[in-house]
């Protein structure tokens, strides 16, 4: 990465969640415990979809990419968060710095357009469901799987290769458990003001297009559920897509909480980044678990099959 000649800092200094060594091991062990689950739950996920073939549908296969980003997503962050609460230490380079960044935002972006095309497919299949099987075809759930990764991965690359061009001279302490491009813009002795317009603008468009698309998706989605006469029509309608629409708001409350307010150091900067970069990943699998009957049935089917077989064993 080419950092400039007379850039005069190799690393930050990551201060974290608490400068206290007496909390830093109980935050060590509930991120711990976090990120633990998140690896279980999303893997459980992939597995049970992947070996069910109940669960071979398009609404399952944008969920597996889901649960792939979830793990990519924490992976990003967390495991960093975990040295660090536990080393005297606290730095990580600039490029892996910046690679952390690009990391995040090729997960963020890519989940963001993963969500709309989900919110597509609940459209479909609730709206038009006699259509279902000829419009949302195999061709086109990888055309819109591999779209969604490819704009996730441009969105990050628009906003890193102007960031690796940036020079860091002044102070090296980011008052944050990971890198984010906000942060690292009050550390630049560069002029960053186009980065800053880039940012800005590639998260409003990327942020705002995949929302809109969302809200177009569920407009008629809620008209059809309400025109729907029977109580138990409507409640059978409506918890086809009640899992993806949690997992909606989410993820856009909580990153919209934190990238569109100002950087200022405040303590719910940090809040609202763990929600939105520790807590979504690990809700996920969750709320797509409990609130939906297939996945449990298909777990408990699943797993009785490998401990069926287990139990075969001499």
């Amino acid at each position: 990465m080419a950092l400039g000649n007379h850039s005069a800092v190799t690393e930050f200094i990551l201060l974290g969640l608490s400068a206290d060594p007496r909390v830093q091991p109980l935050l060590f062990a509930l991120f711990l415990m976090i990120y633990l689950q998140t690896l279980l739950g999303n893997l459980t996920l992939l597995l049970v979809i992947r070996a069910d073939s109940h669960l071979h549908t398009p609404m399952y296969f944008f969920l597996s990419h889901l649960s792939s980003l979830d793990l990519c997503f924490s992976s990003a962050t967390v495991p960093k968060l975990l040295e660090n609460l536990l080393s005297q230490r606290k730095t990580i380079s600039v490029q892996g710095c910046l690679a952390q960044v690009f990391f995040v935002f090729d997960s963020g972006g890519t989940e963001a357009c993963l969500l709309s095309v989900m919110a597509y497919d609940r459209y479909v299949a609730i709206c038009h469901p006699l259509l279902y099987g000829q419009k949302i075809t195999n061709k086109l759930c990888n055309g819109l799987v591999w779209g969604s990764w490819g704009l996730g991965f441009l969105d990050a690359l628009i906003n890193i290769l102007p960031a690796m061009s940036l020079d860091f001279c002044k102070d090296q302490s980011i008052p944050h458990y990971s890198c984010e491009l906000p942060s690292l813009f009050l550390l630049s002795c560069s002029d960053v003001s186009t980065n800053f317009t880039i940012l800005l603008c590639s998260s409003l468009l990327h942020g705002l297009v995949t929302c809109v698309l969302i809200v177009f998706s569920y407009t008629p989605i809620v008209s059809t559920i309400l025109s729907i006469s029977s109580s138990s029509g409507r409640s059978k309608a409506f918890s086809t897509c009640s899992s993806h629409l949690t997992a909606v708001l989410l993820l856009y409350g909580s990153a919209f909480l934190r990238y569109l307010t100002p950087t200022s150091g405040s303590p719910l900067e940090l809040v609202f980044s763990v929600l939105y970069g520790v807590v979504t990943p690990l809700l996920n699998p969750l709320i797509y678990s409990l609130k939906n009957k297939e996945v449990k049935t298909a777990v408990r089917r699943t797993f009785g099959k490998y401990l069926q077989y287990s139990s075969s064993w001499p």
